[in-house]
């Protein structure tokens, strides 16, 4: 299909990565329990459109650009560990009655998430060499191609972050009615931004 080879093993991919724990999965389940469904679903579409951008910008051979100029590459990964820890640092400071990190407003949620997920030139590595494998030489079709798999992200992005939300959105009800519960994992995501902040610092 569109020269995309074994179609279904690559959904099955995507579907796979989307579910490891990161800072975007992060981003989508703070984004509700502050948000709502509404503040959910505007970070995951800001999540959508940053990997977009990312996924274009390894098309066009960025990842290339970043491999040969190591400097570049560091300064946007440290960019991103210090924007994650700074989040996490304003997630374990708060107090309650405190206004809230992530605002209410999807516009800002929708930036919030949208940064996070620029600030990873990981992922663009990532995408550069994830797409060849699933290309069919015999059958590739340019840039049609490349923008099946782009749209195939997409999709399988906004239905992921459309289950994590309402369950959040649910789970979360639960917990709202009980403030130290709510502080208690306002904390624990602070401490796992700050982590993962500190694995991208860290990382190679």
């Amino acid at each position: 299909m569109f020269g995309i080879a074994d179609y279904g093993a690559f959904m099955a991919a995507i579907v796979l990565f989307l579910a490891i724990p990161g800072p975007g999965n992060l981003a989508l389940i703070t984004s509700t329990s502050k948000g709502g469904i509404r503040g959910g679903l505007a970070a995951t579409l800001g999540v959508m459109a940053g990997d977009q951008v990312l996924m274009w910008l390894a098309v066009a051979g960025v990842a290339a650009l970043l491999a040969t100029h190591p400097a570049v590459f560091r300064a946007v990964q440290w960019l991103g560990a210090a924007y994650l820890a700074w989040l996490g640092c304003k997630l374990l400071t708060a107090k309650l009655g405190d206004t809230p990190v992530l605002n209410i407003q999807p516009r800002l949620y929708f930036q919030q998430a949208i940064a996070i997920t620029l600030l990873n030139p990981k992922a663009i590595v990532f995408y550069m060499a994830f797409f060849p494998l699933f290309v069919d030489p015999a059958a590739h079709q340019g840039l049609i191609a490349f923008g099946a798999m782009a749209a195939t992200v997409a999709a399988l992005t906004f239905l992921y972050g459309l289950t994590a939300v309402l369950l959040t959105h649910f789970l979360a009800a639960r917990f709202r009615a009980n403030p130290s519960v709510r502080k208690a994992l306002e904390k624990l995501a602070g401490v796992f931004l700050i982590g993962f902040g500190i694995k991208l610092a860290i990382s190679k």
